[in-house]
């Protein structure tokens, strides 16, 4: 049966359609006979209880620079589709957050992927935590002392933002790098939040593996390796893909996850994995699937609409 799919994404013009995870389910989506809808955030309201959204019609071609044509836009409650991709890229701000608490309120009738509330309720640095044993040593803070005292025991260390994303402001530092104080005074001065502070993993020179899971089972992975003088393996930093198989300790790690993932509604996630050690869960706007299916792996678009029409039947 065609479902009636609107997409909050960010302005679709922009996106880069060659490695794009939201374009990848909307040409799966498209190729199923879905109606598609696309809205921006900004374009989202809630009045007198009702949840609604400035949509246009959406039509898409894997065609570099000639992607996508836009109807007309029209005012539309959001309670009338069948199923809401939540797909903005971060960062994760209370515009963001003000979004879930709106979405929340028409699912799981209109089924939003992720869950809104889980969304919200397990930021990518923080969830993470509930699964220390498979992590690197990892600190949350912005405590001098704190921060002064791991450094101690791990000398070299990664500071990071709480609510980054793509790589950006990722910095490592030795055990006498003198930059340290001024690179404190930077984050307390950037950022309100705490920052993560983590053991350096000197094999993330071998690569930073992105595992996709779909509703708790793992899909597929491929592995980014950081350009030579640079400590970021995203593919936005220039970071080089390939083809990986899943490693028994990374399907170890997926095990562990899955229950809770799906439990939580979250069915499109991305994991990070270094040497072994699980550093980041993705569940706001995770990418991927278009490298892993490029490589030679599944098409984690058609799984995910399989569990998306699944749900819907159901």
């Amino acid at each position: 049966m065609p479902l009636t799919v609107a997409v909050q994404m960010d302005p679709i013009e922009r996106i880069n359609v060659a490695g794009d995870s939201t374009f990848a389910l909307l040409l799966e989506a498209q190729a199923r006979g879905h109606k598609l809808l696309y809205y921006t955030p900004d374009r989202l309201a809630l009045r007198d209880g009702r949840v609604t959204a400035a949509v246009q019609a959406l039509a898409v071609r894997d065609e570099i620079g000639n992607h996508a044509t836009l109807g007309a836009p029209k005012l539309m409650d959001l309670a009338e589709t069948d199923v809401v991709l939540l797909r903005q890229d971060p960062p994760f701000d209370l515009a963001y957050i003000s979004t879930t608490h709106m979405l929340e309120r028409i699912h799981p009738k209109t089924l939003v992927v992720n869950d809104p509330a889980s969304v919200r309720n397990a930021p990518e640095k923080i969830f993470v935590m509930d699964f220390i044993d498979l992590m690197p040593p990892t600190l949350i803070t912005r405590d001098r002392a704190a921060i002064d005292a791991f450094r101690a025991e791990h000398r070299d260390i990664v500071m990071k933002p709480l609510y980054g994303f793509g790589g950006g402001a990722v910095f490592r530092l030795t055990e006498h790098d003198l930059n340290y104080g001024s690179l404190y005074d930077m984050f307390a001065t950037s950022f309100r939040e705490p920052w993560v502070v983590q053991r350096f993993l000197p094999k993330v020179s071998e690569g930073d593996k992105r595992i996709i899971l779909v509703d708790g089972e793992a899909g597929g992975g491929v592995n980014r390796v950081p350009q030579p003088g640079d400590l970021r393996s995203n593919m936005v930093r220039g970071g080089a893909a390939g083809a990986t198989d899943l490693t028994p300790r990374e399907k170890e790690i997926c095990a562990r996850l899955g229950p809770f993932l799906k439990e939580r509604g979250l069915i499109f996630v991305g994991i990070d994995v270094i040497d072994g050690n699980l550093t980041e869960i993705n569940v706001t706007s995770p990418t991927g699937i278009r490298a892993i299916k490029n490589f030679g792996g599944p098409d984690l678009a058609a799984r995910i609409w399989d569990v998306i029409e699944a749900k819907r039947r159901g």
